[in-house]
């Protein structure tokens, strides 16, 4: 229950800024070079959360990609690819759930990385199932949130303990 409503919380503040309108590539570049002298997430270093975080951000330009795409319903260029990638993220975010909750740690990040995996096969049904334009617009654009989260959730400092 308690992991459900970080989900809920994560998605719902991540939600309301915009984000950066730097390349994909340039931010992740960015994320994974800052120095960990509080930049960056200590934890976004580790090869598990590193490997999360590039694959979700390069998702996330693929997104980005079919965003730009002329609006329809046509097949989506390697989206078999994409599919793939969406499932192999999913066992990596479950795979730090399980090893947050192996190491004992009680924050937000071993349950939102949980409902990440839980949504992102999801959001891909979404996408497929779209039976229109619109339908297909609204479903990428939240993937492209989803995606966004995941890398975040990671890579943001932790918040100091009061």
């Amino acid at each position: 229950m308690s992991c459900d409503i970080a989900m809920s919380a994560a998605i719902l503040l991540a939600s309301f800024h915009p984000g950066s309108h730097a390349t994909p590539r340039l931010m992740l570049a960015a994320l994974v070079d800052a120095p960990v002298s509080g930049a960056i997430n200590p934890l976004a270093r580790e090869p598990l959360y590193a490997d999360i975080v590039r694959q979700a951000g390069m998702l996330k330009a693929q997104v980005s990609t079919y965003r730009a795409m002329a609006a329809g319903t046509a097949p989506l260029p390697g989206f078999d690819t994409f599919k793939t990638g969406i499932a192999a993220l999913s066992d990596l975010d479950m795979q730090g759930h399980v090893d947050l909750a192996k190491r004992g740690t009680d924050g937000d990040l071993k349950c939102i990385l949980r409902g990440i995996s839980q949504d992102l096969p999801r959001k891909l049904t979404e996408v497929e199932k779209a039976a229109t334009s619109d339908a297909r617009s609204a479903a990428l654009q939240d993937m492209f949130y989803l995606l966004r989260d995941n890398v975040e959730v990671i890579t943001s400092p932790p918040a100091p303990t009061v």
